[in-house]
């Protein structure tokens, strides 16, 4: 009986100890979840959207299925995030590379502009992909680098064109010196060849000066003490400049258009805008033909400068590049009159920072026109404008038809 009853005693604390292990196992579960952190569903862990939100890079967060949690609105203009997914599969690889080893991978790529356009026309960003906690999300951040790459380029191709263009006249003068110096007992050859010499050594002077008014010019940097600028003033100087290049061959300079306006800006810098033009004007002429020069008021707000000539023309093809530095649409022309290609370049950068633009209209075999518009004294300068679309105004020699260019003249590093 006893043995019975001990026996009945061992199963119910038997019974009594289960019960409690397996509460205790229970409430241990339970304290472990309550101290583990719930992965997010359907939404960001908090504080994280206020961080991506004030960053500058473009963000894209994905979840643990390669969903887009979160997309900055920069990120889907560039073409990298669609509805919910990475549609670049280069990024959507790495997310899942640093998703799954938790190690932190940058790189370089190129989005490509869209259907229809090359891909060089794309843009480059640096990107920087890491793991956002830990349950699978990951932060992809893209720093665009299209601005920085486009200066380096820029700066690459200026110093190699300034670098070819310093070489030719340089060379030309060391060549000259040593043909001197063999011609010593030659006075005719001596005179002829230190001509030569002397129109190199112009050549580079013009070139030197030329790259110092660019570099003077071409940065974001406003122009210091603007004053008021008379245009008749500066036309008759510009004028002056060019009388005697005009006079050898043998064309008339002429001016027109109404009296009296003016400007806010630098005198001299206006002055060599216009002499550039009329400088082309005079080299791309015939002998015994005429350049107008003409100012006229085209609204309340601007005036136009006007430079007429009934040279060559520019052909179709060439008239979206002119601007550009050291380009030249017949480079064994402009160097045998001297030209540095870097006149309209100059005439650009002078027109935007005065607040205004520069345009031309041309056709090929009857001549050019170009046009400088600038806000009138008083009118408020704010920055290049845009292309208004403004036709060219008629000019006294200007045939119809022909190509017209609008140039607002963006700044250029």
């Amino acid at each position: 009986m006893e043995v019975e009853i001990v026996a009945s005693l061992t199963g119910l604390a038997g019974l009594a100890i289960g019960l409690a292990t397996g509460l205790a196992v229970r409430v241990s579960e339970r304290a472990q979840q309550a101290t583990t952190p719930v992965a997010p569903v359907g939404g960001l862990p908090p504080g994280v959207a206020s961080v991506l939100s004030v960053l500058r890079s473009s963000a894209v967060v994905v979840d643990g299925e390669d969903r887009v949690l979160r997309a900055s609105s920069a990120a889907r203009a560039f073409g990298m995030v669609s509805g919910d997914r990475l549609v670049l599969d280069e990024l959507l690889a790495m997310a899942r590379l640093v998703r799954r080893d938790g190690e932190i991978r940058e790189t370089e790529i190129q989005v490509g502009p869209g259907r229809g356009r090359g891909r060089a026309d794309g843009r480059w960003f640096a990107v920087r992909v890491a793991p956002l906690g830990s349950h699978g999300l990951v932060l992809v951040l893209a720093e665009d680098l299209t601005e920085l790459r486009r200066t380096e380029a820029i700066r690459r191709d200026f110093v190699a064109n300034v670098s070819h263009e310093l070489k030719t006249p340089v060379g030309a003068l060391s060549l000259l010196a040593e043909t001197v110096e063999g011609a010593a007992d030659d006075p005719e050859a001596v005179r002829r060849f230190a001509g030569r010499m002397q129109h190199e050594s112009v050549r580079l002077t013009n070139l030197v000066q030329d790259l110092m008014t660019l570099s003077r010019i071409q940065g974001d940097e406003p122009l210091p003490e603007l004053h008021p600028v008379g245009l008749d003033e500066v036309t008759v100087e510009a004028l002056d400049r060019c009388q005697i290049k005009a006079s050898a061959k043998d064309i008339e300079l002429t001016t027109g258009g109404e009296d009296g306006l003016k400007v806010r800006g630098d005198e001299e810098l206006l002055i060599t805008a216009l002499r550039n033009l009329i400088d082309n004007a005079v080299a791309y002429s015939p002998e015994h033909t005429r350049v107008v020069v003409a100012t006229r008021r085209c609204d309340d707000r601007h005036v136009e400068i006007n430079v007429t000539d009934q040279g060559i023309g520019i052909p179709d093809a060439e008239v979206e590049r002119i601007f550009e530095r050291f380009y030249r649409v017949d480079p064994a022309r402009s160097r045998q009159t001297g030209g540095t290609g870097l006149g309209l370049a100059i005439v650009k950068h002078v027109t935007t920072k005065h607040g205004g633009e520069v345009t031309v209209w041309s056709k090929e075999g009857s001549g050019s026109t170009f046009t400088i518009r600038l806000p009138l004294l008083g009118a408020a300068v704010a920055g290049p404008p845009t292309a208004s679309g403004a036709a060219v105004p008629e000019a006294p020699i200007r045939p119809e038809g022909g190509a017209t260019i609008a140039r607002p003249a963006p700044h250029n590093p």
